[in-house]
């Protein structure tokens, strides 16, 4: 079937030449099915994916509603508010609704967030902002410090509610609601439809309209194994043999403690595979430079849990592994559902033990299949192999006027390295990140070293696993 068109909608005719223009040639399902309600201005609770358009869908309905009389004022008044669990997944929300916000005018979209110094947010609220993408924690301090106003929103989207409230921001969340108008319009997405979505959406939002997505993965995009183990001693060895077997460019390791996870990391690193542990106990700034290096190839397993996994969105992923099996059947669909994207294959490997039975007969219903437990590959001499690229930190970024392509030129210049040697770039306020090949990171960094970028000489790091410093 062809999907629907954007077109179908009551959208504003800016917003449809943009969508047309950014090559959008049909909603996807969770567009289809709650465009057409949350246009309406009616509350929505949509049960929906990573990667199956969700926040398109919320983008344009509140883009649709907004008032663009004061666009441009002295102060702009905060028209809606997004909040979401994490600093990486808010970045990514923000840098959505910009894109198709580009042909409405001069809407100015602020994130707020953790992890940034507070005084450079106050300044830039002094002169407000039409959207609000931010974390419940960082919000709910500026709301006491009174330099952010929302009396004046009318879409209020909380963004994977189901592992914000694992975070434990309920009463960040009921706080921030209380700041809103009564008779704002209330947009939940979540990947799980637990007791604890149910119990705050009864108190904040009035007759919501229920969606639910089937999941977009299926066995033709995303080939599930199971391995039974005797025991919970046999769950590292296990995980070391897939590795070895598959040899995955870029995998994803789940396990169910912060405490598991740096041990598995510890492990994997003492054996010489190429990892980072993603746990909520990092820093931001570690944190940040963990989810770089996995994204650009720097890193091949990140291990991690799934409250910090949370907006992790990286292209390409080979493998998920669940060290330890998910606490409920929707998790598991949610944690394997980051391969096998954008029409990839993708594979899944799953560990169990015998006492987790129940828990794989709860699997077997919702995925409709029969799970049969599969012999592990067999033991291996193999050696891990490095990541393919390395990171290069630079001391300058935006506030410098740092740009990807004088990274590029200045890399790729008279006693530099190929184009092609180089991968991913990402600026930030005042650092920016760029991967090179492994086999020439050693001429990256003298060349970048040795040469001026903008006319000025930064300070060139490189990058390790943190665990290993």
């Amino acid at each position: 079937m062809n999907p629907t068109s954007f077109s179908t909608l009551n959208l504003k005719p800016e917003l449809l030449n943009n969508l047309e223009s950014l090559g959008y040639t049909g909603m996807t399902a969770i567009q289809e099915k709650s465009l057409p309600i949350m246009l309406g201005k009616q509350d929505v609770i949509a049960q929906a994916e990573t990667g199956s358009g969700k926040t398109a869908a919320f983008a344009l309905t509140l883009l649709q509603h907004m008032d663009t009389q004061n666009l441009g004022g002295k102060v702009l008044p905060t028209q809606a508010l997004i909040l979401c669990p994490t600093r990486e997944l808010a970045d990514q929300v923000a840098k959505e609704i910009r894109v198709l916000a580009r042909a409405l005018g001069n809407i100015k979209v602020l994130t707020l967030c953790g992890g940034v110094p507070v005084r450079s947010q106050v300044s830039s609220l002094a002169f407000g902002a039409d959207i609000v993408v931010g974390t419940p924690g960082r919000i709910q301090d500026h709301l006491k410090r009174e330099t952010l106003n929302l009396k004046t929103v009318n879409t209020l989207v909380l963004d994977e509610a189901d592992r914000m409230l694992d975070m434990g921001f309920q009463q960040a969340i009921a706080d921030i609601n209380q700041q809103t108008p009564i008779d704002k319009q209330t947009l939940l997405f979540s990947a799980t439809y637990s007791g604890k979505v149910k119990t705050i959406a009864k108190k904040m939002m009035q007759n919501p309209k229920v969606i639910k997505v089937e999941s977009l993965h299926d066995s033709s995009t995303i080939s599930q194994h199971f391995y039974e183990l005797p025991s919970d001693k046999q769950r590292l060895d296990a995980l070391k043999r897939i590795l070895l077997a598959y040899a995955p460019e870029s995998s994803v390791v789940f396990c169910n403690t912060k405490r598991d996870a740096q041990d598995v990391t510890d492990s994997l690193i003492d054996d010489g595979f190429s990892a980072l542990d993603l746990t909520g106990d990092l820093e931001q700034r570690d944190r940040d430079q963990t989810l770089i290096q996995f994204a650009n190839k720097s890193i091949s397993v990140l291990v991690a849990t799934d409250v910090a996994a949370r907006g992790l969105d990286i292209d390409n992923l080979d493998l998920v592994i669940n060290y330890h099996l998910a606490h409920d059947p929707e998790s598991h669909i949610h944690r394997i559902g980051r391969t096998g994207r954008a029409g990839s294959k993708g594979m899944a490997c799953s560990l169990f033990t015998p006492n987790e039975g129940h828990q794989i007969a709860l699997f077997e219903d919702v995925l409709k299949q029969n799970i049969q437990a599969e012999p592990l590959p067999a033991a291996s001499d193999a050696k891990p192999q490095p990541a393919k690229m390395q990171t290069l930190q630079i001391g300058g970024g935006k506030k410098q006027k740092l740009r990807a392509g004088d990274i590029l030129g200045a890399l790729t210049s008279e006693g530099g390295i190929a184009g092609k040697q180089v991968g991913k770039i990402n600026i930030g306020d005042n650092w920016s990140y760029v991967a090179v090949e492994s086999s020439v990171v050693n001429i990256a960094k003298q060349k970048m070293s040795a040469g001026k970028l903008k006319g000025k000489t930064f300070r060139i790091r490189l990058l390790k696993s943190l665990q290993s410093e």
